[in-house]
């Protein structure tokens, strides 16, 4: 076991200085890739009460490594999706309004890793703790927007496509070099897509959001110490 983390949850308008190591380490990564036009990469999220993020901090120097963050849909802000692709398919907006409408409905987005611990598989660890995440909030329906390359990783957690947006629910996005894909959790409380080990370790992270755990990463395990309780939300 080489490496010890925290994930972390917080809202973002209690934390700017989380908010800022956050976006820092994000847009450093991105830039590593070559993409500098994501359409929410920058600090207007900061300021929206309806934002909640986790961060991947690593002992002993608690560095943030690593986070995502969850997006509760309202009707003054577009969700990132909305944001990544309505000019080439407007109809993501009746899409959102609809689930808006019909339980509430929320997007998981900004998910990232710094090199410091690329390659260890925190990636899948994160997003199942965002999802987990969801139960704490007020909404039914978790979306996202997807690359190719991660695409396997987020069906595990329970993700579909939508092949009614854009080619067969395909996407160039952020730019020509890279297909996206629209993806959506019909049911945020139930995880049924979801495949049966992720299930079970999402649920047990929403029965208990305070836990120390050894999960097996990519090559080697993991200690995790979980603090995924929002105790200031407000639905």
């Amino acid at each position: 076991m080489s490496e010890r983390l925290c994930f972390r949850a917080f809202r973002a308008i209690e934390e700017p200085e989380t908010c800022e190591k956050f976006l820092n380490g994000h847009v450093a990564v991105l830039k590593d890739y070559g993409i500098t036009n994501i359409t929410t990469n920058n600090s207007e999220w900061m300021k929206n009460p309806n934002i909640y993020g986790i961060v991947a901090e690593i002992y002993p120097d608690m560095e943030i490594v690593g986070g995502i963050r969850v997006q509760i849909s309202d009707e003054q802000n577009w969700l990132p999706v909305e944001k990544a692709i309505s000019k080439m398919d407007p109809k993501i907006h009746d899409i959102v309004k609809k689930y808006r409408e019909n339980g509430g409905v929320g997007e998981l987005c900004a998910l990232w890793n710094a090199k410091r611990v690329a390659g260890i598989g925190i990636s899948i660890l994160l997003t199942r703790a965002g999802i987990s995440m969801a139960n704490q909030l007020d909404f039914g329906t978790l979306v996202g927007i997807c690359a190719e390359y991660t695409l396997e990783m987020f069906r595990r957690v329970g993700f579909v496509v939508d092949d009614s947006l854009g080619m067969n629910g395909e996407f160039q996005y952020p730019n020509e070099n890279y297909i996206a894909r629209v993806l959506g959790i019909m049911n945020a409380a139930t995880l049924s897509t979801a495949d049966e080990y992720d299930k079970m370790r999402m649920e047990s992270l929403r029965l208990f959001p305070e836990q120390l755990t050894v999960e097996q990463g990519t090559k080697e395990k993991i200690e995790i110490q979980y603090q995924l309780t929002l105790p200031n939300y407000k639905k």
